[in-house]
C-alpha cells in the first residue's frame, strides 16, 4: 500500500473481492465520462445492464491475492474510490483479446482511469506506480496498454511516464477504421 507525498489523505491499494459495489460504481462512472469512447472498449448502457454476479466475479478475480490480474485503486480521504488501473498478466504463447500473439510474458494495464476533478495532481503517476510495482514483482518483462489513436491527452500521460509506442496498432473491431495504438514499457 503506498500514499501520496503531498496528498498523504489519498491512498492506492488492490481491490478487495468484497468491494464489487464500488467497483462497478466507479467502473459506471468512468462510462459516463466525455471521453469513454476513445478510453473504453465498453458503454456505459453494457456495463449497467450487467447482472452483479459478474461485477461479484470480475472484482475477485482481480483482488489483492487473486492470481494474474490485479486492480487498484486510489481511494479518498472520504472512502470514495476516485481512480482504477487493472494490470492483467499475459502468458508467452497465447493470444491476447484481439487475437494477437502474445510473444514473452507481460502485463497488460487496462481500465485506466481518474474522477476528472482529481486528475493533474500526480494520483494518476502514484496509481501506475503501484501498478508496475506489482507487474515487475510478477516476474513479467515488459507492461503494455492500448491507447485510442485520438486520445493525444492519455498518449502524452504514458510517454511522460516511460511507456513507448512499440508501432504496433489494433483496429478497435474488425473492419474499423478506428484503432488503439500499443505503447510499451520494458523492465527496468
Amino acid at each position: 500500500m503506498s500514499s501520496l507525498s503531498s496528498t498523504e489523505q489519498y491512498v492506492v491499494r488492490a481491490v478487495r473481492t468484497e468491494e464489487w459495489p464500488a467497483a462497478k460504481a466507479l467502473r459506471l462512472v468512468a462510462l459516463q465520462d466525455p471521453v469513454a469512447h476513445l478510453a473504453f472498449l465498453e458503454t456505459y448502457d453494457d456495463a449497467a445492464a450487467r447482472p452483479d454476479s459478474f461485477w461479484q466475479e470480475r472484482t475477485a478475480g482481480a483482488a489483492e491475492g487473486a492470481g494474474d490480474k490485479r486492480q487498484f485503486i486510489v481511494e479518498g480521504p472520504d472512502g470514495e474510490w476516485v481512480g482504477s488501473a487493472t494490470v492483467l498478466v499475459e502468458e508467452a504463447g497465447t493470444t491476447d483479446w484481439a487475437g494477437l500473439p502474445v510473444e514473452r510474458r507481460q502485463g497488460h494495464v487496462v481500465g485506466v482511469y481518474v474522477r476528472p476533478e482529481h486528475r493533474g495532481c500526480g494520483l494518476t503517476e502514484v496509481l501506475f506506480d503501484e501498478a508496475l510495482r506489482w507487474a515487475w514483482e510478477t516476474g513479467v518483462e515488459r507492461v503494455r496498454l492500448l491507447v485510442h489513436e485520438d486520445n493525444g491527452r492519455a498518449q502524452r500521460f504514458y510517454r511522460r511516464i516511460g511507456f513507448l509506442p512499440s508501432g504496433v496498432t489494433v483496429p478497435l473491431t474488425a473492419g474499423s477504421a478506428e484503432s488503439e495504438l500499443e505503447y510499451v514499457l520494458e523492465r527496468p
